[in-house]
């Protein structure tokens, strides 16, 4: 293959606040804990007594804000900010958010966390009425559907705009006199809302960025809100009754930090659940349970916990290891792999190790790192997958769009065994992801999107059908 899949990837993290007198700053501080959603690019803008103004540039938050004085030029009472990771759009700064808007009757912003899966109609719909974009990116398609709305009010144009956008999208919108938050019909990607001690509302794509600037939380934006925030408080309305939830399993499994809660269910105590029911349902004779840094720590604290077999730190993660971009050579992504993870050989030699991780997508880093396990001197290296088999692409705001990246796509739970050089491999199921997370809502799956797992996407894939339908023909060997 001519590329690498390193990770998994989510598109992004939104964070907003109405009524703090240093709102940007907080907007930063609040960005900084949502960072692990995207590292691509990051902005803010400010809304000063209904004037906004933006700064927004590629790279990290540090690295975006390295100038304080960008930060003071952001003044202001009420600001919105995002992080990215791309799945819509290249990464040229055009397409960094949030997109700020200069209209003769007001300015306005916008930023989103999703993936619209009939964007490319939109666009071309919209494109063939007159409109001009800015971006290649799918978020700017609500404000051309809100600009071209004939309705009255501003709130009655979003809802008929919101109405058109089908996929996963959280949005957060400022007006000159509000804050504004969305979210889609089936809640894919999480939302909450929490409360400073001064009054201040602040809105965040996951509870730990709330926690980090001391606001309490109030309450999820649910599927279907849009939720209005301004001088006189906040309001709930909807702009549509067509709702289902199907949370994104995947914020559960590796996406969302650990000490984040959503849809009131703890993340960290989640994955913990899914260690424990993958040490009942694939047992294995080994000396000692080693998680994979960072994501799969609680799973494996989980396993051991259940399987009564001691938790040791046989990985080390370099925290400090700057992102590599290009690694153009075979040679280069194994270097890569090493300066970010070491394999402890005075834990694991002569031992045999369990090696618990959240997911598989190409098997190559689950080769690597297998073989930093033996090399430090594991006689046995049993791997154990706290989610089920990736199986499937997604539509809805994560990165991967086609089953050519996935290994289990199109090869047995032995063949990738064989792939990745272990001794032995097992995946969590899915009634027992489903367990682990333990959601209550009436809805297929328990409130859960398993598409990823099982093929069954919760809406039309609309623009992506076709490509989905192709990918289902895909037959790719990663032998």
């Amino acid at each position: 293959m001519s590329y690498e899949v390193r990770s998994l990837n989510e598109e992004c993290g939104v964070f907003g606040i109405w009524g703090h007198p240093d709102a940007s700053r907080v907007t930063y501080f609040g960005l900084h804990s949502l960072q692990h959603r995207g590292q691509e690019g990051a902005g803010i803008v400010a809304n000063n007594n209904g004037k906004l103004t933006g700064y927004r540039g590629l790279g990290l938050l540090s690295e975006v804000f390295k100038d304080e004085r960008q930060l003071e030029k952001l003044s202001g009472q009420a600001a919105i900010g995002h992080v990215r990771y791309a799945t819509a759009g290249n990464g040229s700064v055009d397409n960094i958010q949030p997109f700020l808007f200069k209209f003769y009757d007001g300015d306005m912003a916008l930023a989103h966390n999703g993936n619209l899966t009939n964007a490319k109609s939109l666009r071309k719909e919209l494109e063939k009425d007159g409109a001009i974009f800015h971006s290649n990116s799918d978020t700017e398609i609500l404000m051309h559907l809100l600009r071209r709305s004939q309705k009255e009010t501003f709130l009655d144009r979003l809802k008929e705009s919101l109405n058109a956008v089908k996929g996963g999208f959280a949005y957060l919108i400022a007006t000159e006199d509000s804050m504004v938050a969305a979210l889609d019909a089936n809640g894919f990607r999480p939302l909450s809302i929490g409360r400073m001690v001064n009054g201040a509302y602040v809105v965040a794509s996951e509870t730990c960025a709330l926690e980090v600037v001391g606001a309490e939380f109030i309450q999820d934006v649910n599927p279907g809100e849009i939720i209005i925030i301004n001088d006189e408080g906040l309001t709930v309305d909807r702009f549509t009754e067509d709702t289902q939830h199907a949370i994104c399993s995947m914020e559960y499994i590796y996406f969302a930090r650990p000490d984040s809660n959503i849809a009131g269910v703890n993340v960290h105590s989640a994955r913990k659940n899914m260690g424990k029911i993958l040490a009942e349902e694939a047992p294995v004779d080994a000396d000692m349970v080693v998680g994979v840094p960072n994501s799969s720590l609680s799973a494996a604290s989980g396993y051991a916990e259940a399987s009564g077999i001691p938790y040791e730190m046989g990985l080390v993660k370099n925290q400090y290891v700057a992102r590599t971009f290009i690694q153009p050579t075979q040679e280069l992504r194994e270097q890569g792999v090493r300066m970010k993870l070491s394999a402890v050989s005075g834990v694991v030699e002569g031992k045999k190790v369990i090696m618990v991780d959240d997911s598989i997508v190409r098997g190559t880093t689950s080769r690597r790192i297998v073989n930093l396990l033996k090399e430090a001197g594991a006689k046995e290296v049993h791997v154990r997958i706290a989610s089920p088999p990736l199986r499937y692409p997604c539509f809805y705001g994560i990165d991967i769009q086609t089953r050519k990246e996935l290994i289990a796509a199109n090869h047995t739970v032995d063949e990738i065994r064989e792939c990745i050089e272990a001794d032995s491999l097992s995946f969590l199921s899915e009634e027992g992801l489903i367990q682990s997370i333990g959601l209550k809502f009436d809805a297929p799956y328990s409130g859960l999107c398993m598409a990823y797992f099982n093929g069954d996407f919760p809406t039309p894939l609309y623009d992506y059908e076709e490509q989905y339908q192709a990918s289902l023909k895909e037959k790719t060997s990663f032998f």
